[in-house]
């Protein structure tokens, strides 16, 4: 891996741009996090988060030193829309964790959510000189799978049951992608004259 470009200040998209975090964005957190809907796809308990919980969250993984964390904003207008990031970084073996919410309900189904993750790939193995990205997914978030796939992710395993939602248990779905695995996928898509970067796949809040 290579840590001095582990933190870029941004990355720029067909139609996102991929920025630092800055204080200020604590705002968006509070509302993001504060709405049902956002959760239900997002966290492991039920209901919205308290606001001191999404403040020590903001600070120790949004603007925190162990996390690359990067504000998802629309290319044209600047607006944050939502936030993506790698954790449990293990330089050792090329790994880290993804994860991403789009919090503006309205931002929902304009692919976002896949472009961002695409420009968090093409970081990753190209530039951090990663070897594997890994997620994890709730079943019933099937538009975000949808999207992951799109990305070039693989169902790697099944946590059985593993959340309550809804009056049911539900399955968590851990999925995977490899740098050779997304090179060749990017080459095949210049091939055939499209974009390297895999857009307009409807896309909820994310994993």
């Amino acid at each position: 891996m290579r840590p001095r470009s582990w933190l870029p200040e941004r990355i720029v998209g067909e139609r996102i741009v991929l920025r630092r975090h800055e204080p200020e964005n604590l705002g968006a957190f509070l509302r993001w996090y504060a709405n049902p809907e956002v959760t239900r796809l997002t966290r492991y308990q039920a209901g919205p988060m308290r606001r001191d919980d999404i403040e020590r969250f903001f600070a120790a993984r949004v603007l925190g030193p162990d996390t690359l964390a990067l504000g998802v904003h629309v290319r044209e207008t600047g607006r944050l829309v939502g936030s993506c990031a790698f954790s449990q970084l293990d330089a050792d073996n090329g790994s880290a964790l993804y994860h991403i919410t789009i919090g503006e309900p309205d931002a929902w189904g304009h692919g976002y959510g896949t472009e961002a993750t695409d420009l968090m790939l093409e970081h990753a193995f190209d530039h951090l000189g990663l070897h594997r990205i890994s997620l994890t997914v709730f079943a019933y978030n099937e538009r975000a799978i949808a999207s992951y796939r799109k990305s070039g992710f693989a169902h790697e395993g099944t946590l059985r049951q593993a959340i309550w939602r809804d009056g049911r248990y539900w399955d968590e779905v851990q999925m995977g992608i490899l740098a050779d695995e997304w090179r060749e996928a990017r080459d095949r898509r210049r091939a055939a004259g499209g974009s390297a970067v895999l857009a307009g796949v409807p896309d909820g809040p994310g994993g």
